[in-house]
């Protein structure tokens, strides 16, 4: 199967994020662009754009980044809570209509500031139990003409999207990518995602989660195309071993001390995916040969957490073990931003690509 190489666009009010350069304009949309177009120059299939309140709004700005490039697919982060399923699957069809087909979406149902945009915080079931019929109506409403539905959480009658989203070979619709390592979470991904996004784990702990999503997907009885699964993690890579390694320590000396590199989250044990994440450092800082469990004591949480570190062919190596297991979505970043857009598209997606 093709993988799928993206990147991330931080989309941030405050700069500097995860130790990015501190520049003026940061989040303009000169600034942007050029992250995207770069992107597009050196070998990468789009980018993850981050959601959630205190945020530039994520489909304004995957919008104006599409107008602005040729290839680069946002992978649009939205929230169910957010949108209604009808306006969201009007709002992408027409963006993927514009642009040839090029929307990718990711499905977040985490903790947000619900109350400042007038949602309400139900219990882990009603939560997931929202996203799973949002992402019902979506795909009806993508797929299907005439569409009515009267459920728990929404409700749409007689309706039909207009356009529609772009057609071809294997690709009805935009791409629905989710993350979530909850039991209930992981029902909504066997039976309802495309990708199930995971977090850096080490291998065995992917290996475990892709085994018992595959046997839930039969058990629950999918009916869509078998589940893909990605890999979202911070790679570290420089020209040699040592002075990833090295570049790697002093980032997290550097976090330690708290200047700023990466500020905390305060849902960071919120979820039973980044807790997973958290617990890792008691088995050890170096995991499977180079996957540095030590930022999550001091860091931010998410891709945060895990990197990878070392040379581009010990990253690549590394990554390559993660597709042998059946992972063919990777969405990859580092600090600073831009040059790193560069630095691993140049040296380490070309192994990928071997």
């Amino acid at each position: 199967m093709t993988l799928e190489l993206l990147w991330y666009i931080p989309n941030q009010v405050q700069p500097g994020h995860r130790g990015d350069d501190v520049i003026d304009k940061h989040n303009s949309l000169e600034t942007l662009s050029a992250q995207a177009k770069a992107l597009e120059d050196h070998g990468w299939g789009g980018a993850l754009l981050g959601t959630g309140w205190g945020r530039p709004d994520t489909f304004t700005v995957a919008a104006a980044l599409a107008a602005r490039t040729t290839t680069f697919q946002p992978l649009i982060a939205i929230r169910p809570g957010y949108w209604r399923p009808a306006n969201f699957a009007s709002a992408a069809a027409t963006l993927d209509h514009l642009t040839g087909g090029r929307v990718l979406v990711n499905i977040v149902s985490g903790k947000d500031n619900l109350a400042a945009y007038g949602d309400e915080e139900g219990d882990q079931a009603h939560r997931y139990a929202r996203t799973r019929e949002f992402i019902r109506i979506v795909r009806r409403l993508w797929t299907e003409e005439r569409v009515t539905h009267h459920g728990e959480h929404f409700r749409v009658t007689d309706s039909t999207v207009v356009p529609r989203p772009v057609v071809r070979a294997g690709r009805r619709h935009p791409r629905l990518y989710f993350g979530g390592a909850s039991a209930a979470a992981e029902q909504v991904a066997a039976t309802e995602a495309d990708v199930q996004l995971f977090w850096g784990e080490p291998l065995d702990g992917v290996a475990e989660r892709i085994d018992r999503l595959r046997q839930l997907s039969e058990r629950l009885g999918r009916e869509h195309p078998p589940l893909e699964f990605g890999l979202r993690i911070t790679t570290l890579v420089r020209d040699t071993t040592e002075q990833a390694w090295a570049d790697a320590e002093a980032k997290v000396a550097q976090m330690a001390k708290g200047t700023g590199i990466l500020a905390r989250d305060p849902n960071r044990h919120a979820a039973v995916g980044q807790q997973r994440l958290l617990d890792l450092a008691a088995r050890g800082e170096v995991l499977d040969d180079n996957l540095y469990t030590t930022p999550g004591r001091f860091g931010g949480g998410g891709a945060g957490t895990t990197w990878l570190v070392g040379s581009a062919q010990d990253v690549a190596k590394s990554l390559r073990r993660y597709q042998s297991l059946g992972v063919t979505h990777f969405v990859l970043s580092d600090t600073p931003y831009l040059p790193e857009i560069r630095r691993q598209g140049d040296q380490l997606l070309p192994l990928l690509r071997e």
